[in-house]
């Protein structure tokens, strides 16, 4: 079982569209994938409608270490894509995490009761530094960040994310290690500037250790939109080849990792 994150200290680089679509993606791969929401604005959790919606949700994974499928595991509309919703509305895991021995720990330790059952979880968070997102990132074994292709948005990440990635550096002796941060543009252009601010982001983290961009990018197409509005994966609607502006920016972002 892989579990990822979709992590940003910043709100509105599209988390939690990201985090949709790639669930639902896997999920009509065959993937048996599970969606925990730990946002407290629980866009995800009604991204989908649901076939089935159990009684409990993330708080109560989370302050009673409840693995009951039963009790915490709903079903989306969407076979083979479950979720755990998103039920702290006022934020109350903050403060329970804040004051719990094992808090910034908690989702690493409870990860394992989902093994059988799933093959990849994937779990949204915050748009903030808080406990919530530590908890997430130290939980996961991969983390995924999406950026729109903005220098205020790219800065902001710096600031915010390599900043976090560094306070949880000694908590790797107590076995709680950060693994690789994925960078994908979301939101992406077909425009010069676009285009030289993913050049500035590659060149910027080329050497980092744990910091990496991902080859694919998402473009800022109206099908997105749409999935949203009608509660269904993008890729369910939209089955064209990228035009030719799109085929060019591609190739000039090809041309300049090489």
């Amino acid at each position: 079982m892989k579990v990822a994150a979709v992590v940003s200290t910043k709100g509105g680089p599209g988390k939690t569209t990201v985090g949709a679509h790639l669930g639902a993606f896997c999920a009509d791969a065959g993937v048996r994938t599970l969606l925990i929401d730990l946002d407290n604005q629980p866009s995800l959790s009604s991204f989908y409608n649901l076939s089935h919606e159990a009684p409990g949700g993330t708080y109560q994974l989370i302050t009673s270490n409840e693995t009951r499928p039963d009790q915490i595991i709903s079903q989306t509309c969407i076979p083979n894509l479950s979720l755990i919703k998103s039920n702290d509305p006022f934020n109350l895991l903050s403060n329970l995490l804040l004051h719990a021995a094992d808090g910034r720990l908690r989702l690493k330790n409870l990860m394992p009761a989902f093994a059988q059952d799933f093959d990849l979880i994937l779990i949204d968070t915050q748009g903030a530094r808080s406990i919530v997102l530590e908890m997430a990132l130290l939980g996961s074994q991969m983390a995924v960040s999406p950026i729109t292709p903005d220098m205020l948005t790219a800065r902001e990440f710096q600031r915010g994310m390599l900043q976090l990635y560094r306070d949880l550096e000694p908590l790797a002796a107590l076995g709680a290690v950060t693994h690789m941060l994925n960078i994908v543009i979301n939101k992406l252009d077909a425009t010069n500037d676009a285009n030289l601010i993913y050049q500035t982001l590659t060149e910027t983290f080329s050497d980092h250790p744990k910091i990496q961009m991902v080859h694919t990018t998402i473009p800022a197409a109206v099908s997105f939109r749409r999935a949203a509005t009608e509660g269904v994966p993008a890729h369910r609607l939209e089955y064209r080849l990228p035009t030719a502006n799109w085929q060019a920016l591609t190739l000039s972002m090809e041309k300049h990792r090489q």
